[in-house]
Parts: C-alpha cells; structure tokens; sequence
C-alpha cells in the first residue's frame, strides 16, 4: 500500500483526532470518578486498548511500503537504526499509527495503574494523568505511590500494635 496521497493524510488525520478523542472520557473516568461502579466497569474490560490495537493494526497495515524493513532494519545487525525509523516516520500515516500505538499502551498501562489503585486502595489520580500523556512515569509515580504507602501503612500497624500493649492492664 502506498503511504502517500491527500486520502491518506485524511485518513492518519481522522484515526488520530477519533482515538485521541476517545481515550479522554476513560481517563476522566478513571481520574474524576474512580470509585464509580461504571468505571470499574468498563476499565475491567480489555477491550478499549484491543480497540485501539485494531486501529493501530490498520493504520500500520496503510502506511506500509516496500522499503519499511528496511528502514526498521537498516542496520547490518539487522537491528532498528534511528536514520531508518526517522524514514520511515516522514509519512503521516506511520506518525498516526505510532500515536495511536501510544495511545494503547499508555491507556493500559493507566488502566493496570486504576485496577491495582482499586485493589490497594491507592490515590492513582497523579499516576493516571501521568499515563496519559507520559506513561512510564504513570507508571513509576504509581510505584513510588504504593511503596510510600506500603511503609506508611507498616509504620502505622507497628504504632497501633504497640499501643494495644501498652494499653493492655497488669495483673494486679
């Protein structure tokens, strides 16, 4: 398929507009209303990052030609170079393709960040908006999050069990 032409322009341009538009409302969802059986909801299913896979499959499938092998590969290692994949991304269609690929993997990452905030009874909210547009920090914020809170949360068991001691009557 070819990667060039006005239709494909249209096509990169309203992939990425509509997916970038449609992640918006989980991550309000996730951030606004987490404890919303709604969102647990639909952030427990799997299908909007498998969506936007789908999109990502196509788009990639539209932007392929000839010669992206060998821009991926362009090394004699057979390994990516970066003058090969900065080729590769001079057309519309494969920046389309590696936001909306972005755009999964960061949703996911965000929706594991908002699962296991759930399950740990965490504040995810400043992991979440870093998901969204940086998602490894997303995902190391929340980390750092669940770490200061594991010791935060000892700490505390220690204080409250030795309380209980010191509280406890001598015999007379």
């Amino acid at each position: 398929m070819a990667a060039g032409g006005s239709s494909a322009v249209t096509i990169a341009s309203s992939w990425f507009t509509l997916c970038t538009a449609a992640v918006i409302p989980l991550y309000t969802l996730m951030i606004f209303a987490p404890d919303w059986h709604v969102t647990e909801k639909i952030m427990s299913s799997s299908l909007p990052s498998i969506l936007l896979g789908f999109v990502y499959l196509y788009l990639l499938y539209k932007s392929w030609t000839p010669n992206t092998l060998l821009y991926m590969f362009s090394s004699k290692y057979w390994l990516p170079e970066l003058a090969g994949i900065t080729q590769m991304f001079a057309s519309t269609l494969t920046v389309a393709s590696a936001w909306i690929h972005l755009l999964a993997v960061d949703l996911f990452a965000a929706r594991h960040v908002y699962l296991d905030g759930l399950k740990q009874k965490l504040e995810t909210r400043h992991s979440l908006v870093l998901c969204l547009m940086f998602g490894p920090l997303g995902i190391a914020a929340h980390s750092l999050t669940k770490t200061i809170a594991q010791i935060f949360r000892r700490s505390r068991r220690s204080h409250n069990a030795s309380r209980a001691v010191q509280d406890i009557p001598s015999p007379p």
